[in-house]
């Protein structure tokens, strides 16, 4: 028996000489005996002879399950016969002799080309009703909605609220208040007067009598009742104080947000009004600073002396204090020199520091010395009714007309 063979696959395949004790050339070092013998291969292993094993079959593919589901509704739903005429099986109506052909019948017959059908969903005029759209059974999503609500909504309008403010007492805060209101309201405008001075000034002056109010602004900043229950009907409407007002700062300590609370509660009322006229007591304690949170303009009336005008300072630090904290948008309207003597040096002195010091938020107005403006209250009215021909009557409508100009349009 010859030592060196040929080796064959089972398939005939000729992989080359056989090597002595059954060994044969492969891809490494050739292998006898289980020793290595040094000589790298000449042939490369093939075949079943390779150790490598064969992948293995991949299973067959399975339909996926949308693609069945697919094909049961296709099952499901049948097809629109579509006749020879192409009108999707609407019967064509008889022609009559010597009546010209329908225009589908003309163009067939001319060889045009028909109109492609409409697409699913979509019908003519003389059809029956349409199928419905995918768009039109979708609901309408939130910012539609939103645009309409935008669209529907119109623009509230709200008063102009203007604060009349100074810790100095005696320089007619009160009067101010009151007169270029109802200046104001001889105007055509909407007027409401809120009396913050727990002395009620402002309400003896239209003829009530605080001691005997049975509710107040106390009851409206301490126990949140609606504003609109404490507004009595006079020259102007008017939303009257009592001496409770007094004890308001101790009840609102522990209350949260009650800087807001006047703001709060002139909500109900700020649509039915033009103007909101505040007239606040002679300090900066928690009134002052909630009249100055809920106005959005502040007039400030000061005396011709040097000791009234000392308090512009403090008042400009609370001011301060307010647009950064509580309301951005307040500001000073302007300076109001009352009280004026034009016969002492005094007074004129104390108009032109004014006038060095702030500029052009002094107003042009003055408001001059009148005994009008002391006899008015004790008949519960306004000067500019009491005596409305007098000078006294015309400084405030002068003022009225020079605020009106700076509003905007």
């Amino acid at each position: 028996m010859p030592l060196f063979g040929r080796l064959r696959t089972p398939y005939g395949d000729d992989l080359g000489p056989s090597l002595p004790g059954g060994c044969y050339e492969t891809g490494r070092q050739i292998s006898q005996g289980g020793r290595k013998s040094g000589r790298p291969c000449e042939y490369p292993r093939m075949g079943f002879l390779s150790r490598k094993s064969k992948p293995a079959s991949a299973p067959p593919e399975e339909p996926h399950p949308i693609v069945e589901e697919l094909e049961r509704m296709e099952e499901v739903v049948p097809e629109r016969p579509v006749d020879e005429s192409g009108t999707n099986g609407s019967t064509a109506a008889p022609v009559a002799a010597g009546d010209p052909p329908p225009p589908a019948v003309a163009e067939a017959s001319s060889g045009a080309v028909p109109p492609a059908a409409p697409p699913a969903g979509e019908t003519s005029d003389d059809e029956g009703p349409a199928r419905m759209k995918a768009e039109d059974l979708i609901a309408p999503s939130r910012h539609e909605g939103a645009v309409e609500d935008a669209e529907a909504e119109a623009p509230a309008k709200h008063a102009e609220v203007l604060a009349f403010a100074n810790q100095k007492g005696g320089v007619a805060k009160t009067t101010t208040t009151l007169n270029l209101a109802v200046a104001f309201a001889e105007c055509g405008y909407r007027v409401l007067c809120i009396d913050l001075d727990p002395q009620g000034n402002l309400t003896m002056s239209q003829g009530i009598d605080p001691d005997k109010v049975e509710k107040s602004l106390y009851d409206v900043l301490v126990n949140d009742m609606p504003i609109s229950e404490v507004i009595q009907h006079r020259e102007i409407d008017i939303a009257v104080a009592s001496i409770d007002l007094a004890g308001a700062e101790i009840a609102m300590s522990t209350k949260i947000g009650r800087e807001r609370s006047l703001e709060k509660a002139l909500k109900e009322v700020s649509g039915d009004y033009d103007f909101v006229c505040i007239d606040t007591p002679p300090s900066l304690g928690l009134l002052t600073i909630n009249a100055l949170t809920a106005a959005s303009k502040v007039i400030v009336p000061v005396q011709c002396e040097y000791l009234s005008m000392r308090g512009l300072v403090q008042l400009q630090n609370t001011l301060r204090m307010i647009q950064e904290n509580l309301n951005p948008d307040v500001k000073i309207e302007g300076i109001l020199p009352t009280m004026l003597d034009s016969r002492t040096v005094h007074a004129k002195e104390a108009v032109e520091i004014l006038e060095e010091n702030f500029g052009d938020l002094v107003f042009k107005s003055r408001i001059k010395k009148a005994i009008k403006f002391a006899e008015a209250p004790v008949r519960g009215s306004s000067v500019l009714k009491y005596d409305p021909e007098g000078n006294a009557a015309n400084y405030y409508r002068e003022l009225a007309v020079e605020v009106l100009a700076n509003e905007p349009a």
